[in-house]
């Protein structure tokens, strides 16, 4: 069951993930109900689905026999009358096609109804059932650690922890997922994971679209919480976890919870020495003149909202005591790109010096997106020369001649979810514990205003404090583009 099948996030995303595990005979029994307030009949509403995935995928000659699972209810999510209306279509159409009492309820709407719909499922008899049921929730889950502790117990008591899905659809990506294979099935690179080897680690995740239409909602979020609370900390914490015992769910998520754990905290005026925001000005993408963020739509004419952070995580443990971990995001920026960058410490004494510098450090590129693939750069002899050395690249990338492009990653959650697989989406304690780093920064930040908004260029990089944030620890940021990494000169 979709709540909110009307929905942008449906039609892009939900429905052609379902054919493209219908494609690939993922999908076998099954049956989905569209609900949402829009009153549509069943053959509109398979229409749309029809249309939805001919939009993304192209035109499919079974697109017939796909939508003909797909039914709709208009739907009133406060209205028990509603729910006892869905339960007993629902019953009729388990026994149609078999599904056992199964159910997936996949919430894709706005959060503040997460609650309201959870406890309806409960009263109203939608989760007695008799296979299993899973809730999947879309973020942001709660706006503080108060309002994700109050959503939380409100979903606890019509699900458990281990049937609750929460997505960070970053979670999905191929190469995020490739993260842990990349540590812990390659000894060149195991044994260097720790502060002894590595110098710093470099998360960058740009875009070079400004909110759009989403104004009212980032006005109250702001890239803090729309980025950095979930997709970078997660992503920090599948590089600093330790090996788990055995590659389950359960041993995955107890080793990222302590690195959690191990995040130094960041309050008061210590943010100013961690943590950087910004906001976009005018500027130029791709030839085209844009809008400040202040002129966007839906947005406060003298708003403080964010677009941009950069910040410095420290985790204090055995093996990263030392180790600066910087990420930025931000809207409007030069590239559109999620990159990661481990820099190397350099040897002790470089002995190839060249007539203008020592060598560039190794490092370790993980492509994310757009590209997805790994760039290890590398010292060797120059071709004919006496010693000289000069960079190598030695690189893979998944959309090559030798790999196929790989899937989206909403397809992988949601087959994920049905297989009852809940490795690669979000604890409560991560939940819990990443809002408890955010709110203390996001406090301060409330309490003083920027004066210098907006203070990057759309086009641009991020704010000048950015880059002195980390010149001030001797770094700079690498440069991404395409799927390479700029070495500076």
């Amino acid at each position: 069951m979709i709540f909110g099948a009307t929905g942008d996030l449906a039609k892009r995303k939900l429905f052609p993930s379902l054919y493209r595990l219908y494609e690939k005979n993922r999908l076998h029994k099954f049956a989905v109900i569209g609900v949402a307030r829009r009153s549509l009949t069943n053959e509109e509403f398979q229409q749309n689905v029809r249309d939805s995935v001919v939009s993304s995928l192209g035109i499919k000659n079974d697109l017939d026999e796909f939508v003909s699972h797909f039914y709709y209810q208009s739907h009133d999510v406060t209205d028990s009358a509603s729910y006892v209306a869905l339960k007993n279509s629902a019953d009729q159409i388990d026994v149609r096609y078999e599904l056992e009492g199964n159910r997936i309820f996949y919430l894709a709407m706005a959060p503040e109804f997460f609650g309201t719909i959870a406890l309806h499922l409960k009263s109203d008899g939608l989760t007695d059932v008799t296979g299993y049921k899973r809730l999947v929730i879309e973020k942001p889950f709660g706006h503080d650690l108060a309002s994700a502790i109050e959503l939380n117990n409100q979903i606890r008591t019509a699900f458990s922890e281990d049937e609750i899905y929460r997505i960070d659809h970053y979670l999905g990506k191929e190469m995020v997922r490739n993260i842990e294979v990349i540590r812990f099935a390659n000894a060149i690179f195991e044994p260097l994971w720790n502060n002894r080897y590595i110098s710093n680690i470099q998360i960058t995740s740009s875009e070079t679209l400004g909110v759009e239409e989403r104004g009212r909602y980032y006005e109250t979020s702001g890239a803090l919480r729309d980025m950095v609370q979930n997709h970078m900390l997660q992503m920090v914490a599948l590089l600093a976890m330790e090996p788990p015992i055995r590659l389950t769910t359960d041993e995955i998520r107890s080793e990222k919870v302590r690195v959690f754990r191990a995040l130094r905290m960041i309050e008061g005026e210590q943010v100013k020495d961690y943590f950087v925001r910004g906001q976009y000005g005018e500027g130029t993408i791709d030839g085209n003149p844009v809008p400040k963020y202040r002129d966007e739509p839906m947005v406060n004419q003298n708003s403080n909202t964010e677009t941009f952070v950069a910040g410095k995580f420290k985790i204090d443990n055995f093996r990263w005591a030392g180790v600066p971990f910087y990420i930025r995001t931000g809207k409007r920026m030069a590239a559109k790109t999620t990159k990661i960058v481990v820099q190397f410490k350099d040897i002790p004494m470089n002995l190839y010096y060249q007539t203008e510098k020592v060598l560039n450090p190794n490092l370790l590129v993980i492509h994310i997106q757009p590209e997805e693939g790994i760039t290890l750069h590398l010292n060797a002899k120059k071709a004919g020369g006496h010693l000289d050395a000069q960079e190598v690249k030695l690189s893979f990338a998944n959309t090559g001649t030798n790999a196929m492009n790989t899937p989206e990653g909403y397809e992988k959650l949601l087959f994920d979810c049905m297989r009852g697989d809940a490795t690669n989406f979000t604890h409560w304690d991560e939940v819990a514990y990443s809002w408890a780093f955010v709110d203390k920064i996001s406090a301060y930040w409330e309490q003083t205003k920027e004066d210098n908004f907006p203070n990057y260029q759309a086009g641009s990089m991020g704010p000048k404090a950015a880059d002195e944030l980390v010149e001030k620890d001797g770094f700079f940021w690498w440069p991404v583009n395409n799927m390479d990494v700029d070495v500076c000169k």
